[in-house]
């Protein structure tokens, strides 16, 4: 029996991950604004004992191309995240709430506030997935002339990371006395002004909400370029991300705990968690039979668009779907760890147009796996015991039939092998995922001074 425990989060895409799951039968195609199927779905992953649920967000709709890519497109109504998993833990107990927020487009007072509100509300089950925001279609949703670039991005990041935990901090673990009789409320030296004046931001603070649950909502971070590694170790403590392979998962794995030591920190402070989209069937037959029914669903169209981050939309249209490309692009500006990924993939794997945009149709990139319970559950367990990953993001490819599946089937053969729990270990997201609550940086610097 395993002492080591996988972590599991169930990454949710509305319909599913596959780009043409809202076509398929076990979807529910108006999931994106269905608080229903969101409700069944996050009792679900309760009831696979999953640590978390967690939505992808952007601040605008994500579609490049032509028309008529976008009419096939599924993705283009969705909720806002804290507002959803604010919802959702009334009617569940343990998971926990990943929610996506932007650094680039939100204010860090109001980001803070909201989070803390989250976190209070779910009684400790809050978490925030920091991002810069890739996409350079948004900018004008927020008057702005351009997307900033990539550098000044995760710099403002990191002040941005800094503002948030400092205001999460405004008001000491034990300032509220709430004392009827004597008719104190709090102790107003336990509250704590910010007054942090940086490059980017200038907050006064204090935070009008007392100290979340968690000391700190958990941090999670999503990219796998150079500068998102370099901010995964300075303030993440578990980072979503996307190989295919098991030599790359375990080099990214080295090198983003390896970065750690500089920010003073230790490798188990952060997990490590790639994206897995398992397409599961009781035989071998049964899920290249599943695989093979969603793939029959990609429109052309559609298929060719999830290429066009990689290659011109108007050379990809000329191209013979069924040949290797042409040519393989230098990764674009700003995406570069998931262009990296699909063209080492690409290359790796010599796909035709159409397989490379077959494959992408399943997770943008991410690991799909097609089998048995047992020949996932057997990949799962290679990388979780050679240093590749900390557990896994399960990207499930259509929505609700694929995370029944794999709550229903996977989930118990992983325990019978010792490899995950068989119940929840606390009641916060911290406990579960076993982080450390932090303390504030105020008792610390009390601690400090009284030493």
């Amino acid at each position: 029996m395993s002492e080591r425990k996988m972590r599991l989060g169930a990454f949710i895409m509305a319909t599913g991950h596959h780009v043409a799951a809202w076509r398929h039968p076990g979807s529910q195609p108006d999931a994106g604004t269905n608080i229903d199927h969101y409700v069944a779905v996050a009792r679900t992953a309760e009831r696979g004992l999953f640590d978390q649920v967690f939505v992808a967000d952007s601040p605008g709709v994500q579609h490049k191309g032509d028309e008529e890519s976008l009419r096939r497109q599924g993705r283009v109504s969705y909720f806002e995240p804290v507002t959803l998993w604010a919802a959702l833990s009334a009617v569940t107990k343990h998971i926990g709430f990943v929610a996506t927020a932007s650094t680039t487009y939100e204010d860090p007072y109001l980001l803070a506030r909201k989070f803390a509100s989250l976190d209070h509300i779910s009684k400790g089950r809050a978490a925030w997935n920091v991002v810069t925001t890739a996409a350079d279609n948004v900018h004008g949703n927020f008057g702005l002339e351009a997307h900033p670039d990539p550098a000044v991005r995760y710099e403002r990041a990191r002040e941005f990371v800094d503002v948030v935990k400092g205001l999460w901090d405004s008001f000491d673990d034990d300032a509220f006395l709430r004392d009827q009789a004597s008719g104190v409320y709090f102790d107003p030296r336990k509250l704590h002004a910010l007054n942090h004046v940086g490059k980017h931001f200038k907050v006064k603070g204090p935070l009008n909400i007392g100290r979340p649950p968690q000391g700190h909502p958990v941090i999670v971070q999503a990219g796998s370029s150079d500068d998102g590694k370099d901010l995964a170790a300075a303030t993440a403590e578990a980072i979503f991300t996307a190989w295919t392979s098991l030599a790359e998962a375990q080099a990214f794995y080295r090198d983003v705990k390896g970065r750690m030591a500089r920010y003073g920190r230790r490798p188990g402070q952060l997990l490590v968690l790639p994206g897995i989209s398992p397409v599961i069937g009781r035989t071998e037959e049964e899920a290249r039979a599943k695989w093979a029914e969603l793939q029959g669903l990609i429109h052309p169209a559609v298929g060719l668009n999830t290429l066009s981050n990689f290659w011109p939309l108007s050379e990809l249209q000329r191209w013979d779907l069924d040949a290797v490309p042409p040519y393989y692009p230098e990764p674009p500006k700003g995406i570069n760890s998931r262009a990296h990924v699909v063209i080492e993939l690409a290359r790796r794997e010599k796909f035709t147009v159409r397989q490379l945009y077959q494959y992408l149709a399943g997770a943008r990139g991410h690991w799909v796996v097609v089998g048995t319970p047992q020949t996932i559950a057997d990949r799962m367990q290679e990388w979780f015991e050679n240093g590749a990953a900390d557990g896994f993001n399960v990207m499930p490819p259509v929505l609700p039939q694929s995370l029944d599946e794999f709550v229903d089937l996977v989930v118990p053969e992983l325990q019978r092998r010792g490899l995950f729990r068989t119940a929840y270990e606390g009641s916060t997201l911290r406990e579960n995922l076993g982080l450390e609550r932090p303390a504030s940086r105020y008792a610390a610097a009390d601690r400090e001074q009284a030493a």
